[in-house]
């Protein structure tokens, strides 16, 4: 959630956030009244219990011809106690309730307004250029018998597909590419979970506005994940991390995901660029928050170093305030060209969430002064299913085939293109 003693301090900050978003401004004004009946509450349940203490050492010490008046007394004040802490509770799950549907404040350089909003902050490489009429991925895919989507929606449906021979290689390949170079930057791989409780879904954030995106076994209480973003943020989650200065905890998390994509009927129905189901690598870094803005520099460097190897035309955005998830206080994407379709598309993102879902999932670094506070955290893709849209369009020849990076050739034995079958 957002940081209370911001909200009590400076809720103009927050307002200015909510109005970058797009987003309900008045709802700042309800949390500080939520949070100041939560406050007061509190101090009179505390002043109450210091009261019953008190006469309970009176009655302690009373003469026992006056004790079972004052044990009167003392019950009536014991009610009164029991009274203020149902409102204590009360107020704080009002409160809670209240300023948990508060998104993350946004950082001052965000770009206001939605998702035409975005600045681009630098376009890299050179837009392919064609003396023949260049495929679409999904006939090239068809054509080079590596992508096979008309089985896919036999066995599971729209938005589904077979990834085969050489395109379930190349999907790999990627995947391993990425996993070395995050390896090599100090990132610890992990084989996370699909399957999360729904305080780890709720703790990072997707279970506000993107909770119809998500797929929930309802007889288990479980949610899959549409990156493993989730599980990695739940995995220090109720822990206190050291972190020294200049220390950070950084995961590479390889998983399955899964995503509705509700909403999006009639939208890239065709291919493999929005589906149900695909591999993704994400990046995860816990570190202290004066140090969250130069790692993030750091994750959108590593993504592009990959799509530069990979020979692709590029630009990296910055994402506008009313176009950011609920966890996140700025986000980069990084869009690659399609050629067939004339226009850059969403490979990556990387986000900064501050201590947003750090504070949800209770988790906390040791002051100098001993005192815990909250960490920063920031995720970012380093290889998913959907660059090899961008890889097949870019790389095909006149004669049907497609040229491997240089980059991928080592994990797929050497082959140096993929031919038509």
């Amino acid at each position: 959630m957002i940081d209370p003693q911001l909200l009590r301090d400076n809720p103009d900050v927050i307002k200015a956030s909510q109005e970058a978003r797009g987003a309900s401004v008045d709802v700042v004004d309800d949390a500080v009244a939520a949070d100041a009946a939560r406050r007061s509450a509190i101090t009179s349940f505390e002043s109450l219990r210091a009261e019953q203490n008190a006469f309970g050492k009176t009655v302690a010490k009373a003469p026992k011809d006056e004790k079972a008046a004052l044990v009167q007394q003392a019950q009536a004040l014991a009610a009164k106690v029991k009274e203020a802490q149902a409102t204590v509770t009360e107020a704080e799950d009002a409160f809670d309730q209240v300023v948990r549907s508060i998104p993350n404040v946004v950082l001052p350089d965000v770009p206001k307004g939605g998702e035409d909003d975005f600045v681009t902050l630098r376009t890299v490489g050179t837009k392919p250029e064609f003396d023949f009429e260049p495929k679409d991925h999904a006939d090239l895919g068809e054509h080079l018998g590596i992508i096979d989507i008309p089985r896919g929606v036999k066995v599971s449906g729209s938005r589904f597909y077979f990834l085969r021979g050489l395109g379930a290689r190349l999907e790999i390949a990627l995947m391993s590419l990425g996993l070395d170079r995050a390896v090599a930057a100090g990132f610890e791989p992990l084989i996370t979970p699909t399957l999360v409780r729904p305080e780890t879904m709720a703790g990072t954030g997707f279970l506000g506005e993107h909770a119809a995106e998500v797929y929930r076994l309802e007889a288990d209480d479980l949610y899959l994940t549409g990156t493993s973003e989730v599980a990695l943020a739940g995995f220090h989650a109720d822990e206190i991390l050291p972190l020294a200065e200049g220390e950070a905890h950084r995961y590479a998390g390889w998983s399955t995901c899964y995503r509705r994509e509700a909403g999006s009927a009639g939208k890239d129905n065709r291919g493999i660029l929005r589906v149900h189901q695909f591999n993704k690598l994400e990046m995860f870094s816990y570190v202290h928050p004066d140090e969250a803005e130069a790692e993030h520099e750091k994750l959108v460097g590593y993504q592009e170093s990959m799509l530069q190897d990979l020979g692709l035309h590029y630009r990296v955005i910055d994402v506008a305030g009313g176009d950011l998830g609920t966890s996140a206080a700025r986000k980069f994407d990084i869009e690659a060209w399609v050629p067939t379709q004339g226009t850059f598309r969403e490979l990556t993102s990387t986000s900064n969430c501050t201590t947003f879902q750090a504070r949800r999932l209770d988790i906390r670094y040791r002051t100098e002064s001993g005192k815990t506070a909250p960490v920063a955290t920031l995720n970012g893709t380093l290889a998913t299913t959907r660059w090899i849209v961008a890889i097949l369009e870019t790389h095909q020849q006149a004669d049907g085939s497609v040229v491997v990076p240089e980059v991928l050739r080592p994990y797929l034995g050497g082959v140096e293109a993929i031919e038509p079958r």
